[in-house]
């Protein structure tokens, strides 16, 4: 495995196609200059040592050294020695609304905004726990399976927008029956799926029935409510700038409101909890508790414990190149020469 410590360095060889350009420009202007001194065939011979070879090698020389150079900035890692790691933790799997109605703004930015805010809160603070993400609108989507890699999850939750999903509508047993075939691990007693919703569903008739799916695979279901029950309207925005507000087939403005019934039950019939999602704070601390009072299933990840720079490698090879096109001069080299690698004698006599 090969880790990258400072990535920003690359940046460095756009050098490399402008010094190509500048060199071709260069060669275009020396020969138009010499054409007005005198012609190709008299000027090799009035300078027979110069080799037209050496300047591209030069050239080549000195782009791979800048090249090996950044290499070295950037300081790649090997990892050397792969460790077998003992974890212990809980299969944890955020089920996260990105209807349309979560753009609804009655709780700051809007409810979708809130909601990826919780869920990333309730991350950095977590240890060991493994987590996986869906995506649920009128269907659901796996976003990212179960893993370890936090860093990942946040990246992946900050992508989710109420456009990844073509199909509209809210159908929470779709994400629940998704959820039950997320867990990999088939010893791991606590399996808990945090749904993360303002509780609108178009699918009550067989959400219940997947939450008793849900609870016999093990899984333990709470849900987390973003919004206001007063509810609010659905903007529909170009460029962050309000157009109109969605309307609905009898062109009376939407009112989408905050439906803690639906989370209640759910939760109730999941054997976990409802938790308002209104004070981040609040509701992060509530989940914490209820993670650290849950027992905690050993598993083994491997990861690489141990990087070493190489760094040295390719500075090493950089100032070889550069010593390389310092030392190498226009001139002919003779024993070259006698060679005619490049035909260039043939040149001379045409």
């Amino acid at each position: 495995m090969i880790q990258l410590d400072e990535k920003i360095y690359f940046y460095l060889l756009a050098i490399i196609p402008v010094m190509v350009v500048l060199f071709i420009f260069q060669h275009i202007w020396k020969k138009r200059t010499q054409k007005k001194f005198a012609e190709s065939a008299l000027f090799q011979r009035l300078t027979p040592s110069k080799s037209n070879f050496k300047s591209v090698l030069k050239l080549l020389f000195f782009l791979l050294g800048l090249t090996f150079l950044t290499l070295g900035l950037v300081n790649p890692k090997i990892g050397t020695k792969l460790e077998t790691v003992k974890r212990e933790g809980v299969d944890i799997v955020f089920a996260v609304d990105v209807s349309k109605s979560m753009l609804a703004e009655d709780i700051a930015p809007n409810r979708l905004e809130k909601a990826k805010r919780l869920v990333s809160e309730i991350i950095n603070q977590l240890a060991s726990d493994r987590i996986g993400i869906i995506a649920y609108a009128g269907q659901a989507f796996p976003q990212l399976p179960i893993t370890t890699d936090y860093g990942a999850a946040k990246m992946f939750l900050q992508n989710m927008n109420t456009d990844m999903l073509t199909s509209q509508g809210t159908a929470i047993n779709e994400a629940l029956e998704l959820a039950t075939t997320y867990y990999d691990d088939e010893e791991q007693t606590n399996r808990v799926l945090f749904i993360v919703s303002d509780g609108e569903d178009h699918s009550e008739d067989t959400t219940l029935k997947a939450v008793d799916d849900a609870v016999e695979a093990g899984i333990r279901i709470f849900t987390i409510g973003v919004g206001k029950s007063k509810g609010s309207p659905i903007p529909i925005k170009r460029n962050g700038i309000v157009e109109s507000l969605k309307k609905d087939a009898q062109g009376e403005v939407v009112i989408t409101k905050l439906n803690e019934a639906v989370l209640l039950e759910i939760a109730s019939e999941g054997n976990g909890e409802y938790i308002d999602g209104a004070n981040t704070g609040d509701a992060v601390e509530r989940i914490k508790e209820i993670l650290l009072q849950m027992d905690k299933t050993e598993f083994e990840a491997k990861q690489f414990a141990e990087f070493k720079d190489q760094f040295q490698w390719f500075l090493g090879a950089g100032l070889l190149f550069l010593f390389l096109d310092i030392f190498i001069l226009d001139k002919k080299t003779k024993w070259l020469k006698k060679l005619n690698l490049f035909n260039e004698n043939h040149k001379e006599a045409a």
